[in-house]
């Protein structure tokens, strides 16, 4: 049997599409047209000699699955042509990636400064779990840059934020914070999930540290979980690849492979459904019962010139309220036959979320309020379904929350 080689890859760097179907593959001495799963824990040695190459660093081959392995190499590799990102690393989850990004630089007596507008386990992680180790925190209104310089400290580290935030949709001006990062001397760290790199490059902008949960769009088919961040070379060698080989948030050869089977049509999917979300988006916004849509493809967003500067397109999630609180959003979301209840985001299939009382029942009624999260508020991930069913599909929804809400159904003119 021959040896597990590298196919050698050129220097020129492809389109995003062409990326995502070759970059970073690794074929075994057979050839294989698809990438190969390496379901193995461990790897052999020829010699001890060759061995204690391997451990010293000398050869940079693969040691142990915990910390590299070839099938989640590739997906790496391939995600880091996508981003434009010297490196990257793969984990479990995406909250994996969030704990592992800010463990693997922070020490005691370090201070992290964030938005309030934040996915609810992000913010258990800055505001609960890392003060059990000495790291203090700041939470400011993210769209508020003057509230970003006031809460800078000698000992501040690492900026934290995510763009389009979950669920309203709200942007931070990337760039604007990395200078102020910069001037600080923090890393900034971007969750890029709601914008996928598709549309949003935060390294471009200025950002140090991209996360992803790859368990969304990236996957898209409700299959598996798997985290990535992406870096310069120097951050992951000086913070990240250690804690990762220490501590073992490893994400599995299988579910690299079906990541990297996924990324072949990553395009593909999220151009449709942003498409479609930006068709649902007008839809919604001409109907009685609708008290607001937040879409950041829409004039009326209501940062619509800092997302022109910022994304290339919208998203595929939709953030919208209806009239009448949280029975009519229940109404709404009980009566939907296609569209299916469900917290996670990114699918082929499309998925209806009730914030306050799911992804962010554990905040405070008033931070809720700080966020414009009310009983009303959904929040639409937009899958790969025809239009016009997804139409018909909310259309009914409509019709039961406006019962709810003791109102007819009529279509506003136009």
């Amino acid at each position: 049997m021959t040896k597990t080689t590298t196919a050698p890859q050129s220097p020129r760097r492809y389109r995003p599409a062409t990326e995502l179907v070759h970059g970073g593959t690794i074929r075994s001495g057979f050839g294989e047209t698809s990438e190969a799963m390496f379901l193995t824990q461990g790897f052999v040695y020829e010699t001890a000699e060759a061995a204690e190459a391997r451990f010293n660093g000398a050869d940079p081959g693969f040691i142990y699955s915990r910390f590299s392995n070839p099938t989640v190499a590739m997906f790496e590799e391939r995600m880091a042509r996508l981003e434009g990102a010297e490196d990257a690393r793969a984990v479990a989850s995406g909250m994996a990636a969030v704990t592992s990004a800010l463990l693997c630089m922070l020490k005691a007596g370090d201070h992290v400064v964030a938005p309030r507008a934040m996915f609810g386990s992000c913010l258990y992680v800055i505001e609960e779990l890392l003060p059990r180790f000495g790291v203090a925190s700041t939470i400011v209104d993210g769209t508020d840059l003057d509230a970003w310089r006031a809460a800078v400290r000698p000992e501040t580290k690492a900026f934290f934020l995510e763009s389009p935030t979950n669920p309203t949709l709200e942007l931070v001006d990337i760039a604007a914070v990395a200078e102020i990062a910069k001037s600080a001397g923090a890393t900034l760290i971007v969750d890029n999930v709601f914008a996928t790199a598709l549309h949003q490059s935060p390294l471009e902008l200025g950002a140090d540290v991209v996360i992803y949960s790859a368990t969304k769009h990236i996957d898209g088919q409700g299959r598996c979980l798997g985290g990535v961040i992406l870096s310069s070379k120097k951050w992951i060698a000086d913070h990240l690849h250690n804690f990762l080989r220490q501590t073992g948030p490893s994400m599995s050869p299988f579910n690299a492979w079906v990541l990297l089977k996924a990324l072949e049509t990553f395009p593909l999917r999220v151009e449709r459904q942003t498409a479609t979300a930006a068709r649902l988006a007008d839809h919604l916004a001409g109907q009685h019962g609708i008290a607001r849509v937040i879409y950041p493809g829409r004039p009326d967003h209501p940062q619509a010139d800092l997302v022109a500067r910022q994304m290339r397109a919208g998203s595929s999630l939709i953030a919208f309220e209806l009239e009448g609180g949280k029975e009519a959003a229940f109404a709404f979301s009980n009566a939907l036959r296609l569209i299916r209840i469900s917290n996670n985001l990114g699918d082929a299939k499309s998925l209806i979320t009730h914030p306050q009382t799911t992804t962010h029942q554990r905040l405070s009624e008033e931070a809720r309020q700080a966020l414009g999260i009310g009983g009303g508020l959904l929040r639409l991930s937009v899958g790969l379904e025809d239009v016009q069913d997804l139409i018909e599909d909310i259309d009914a929804g409509i019709a039961a929350a406006g019962v709810a809400a003791g109102r007819p159904r009529v279509a506003k003119a136009g």
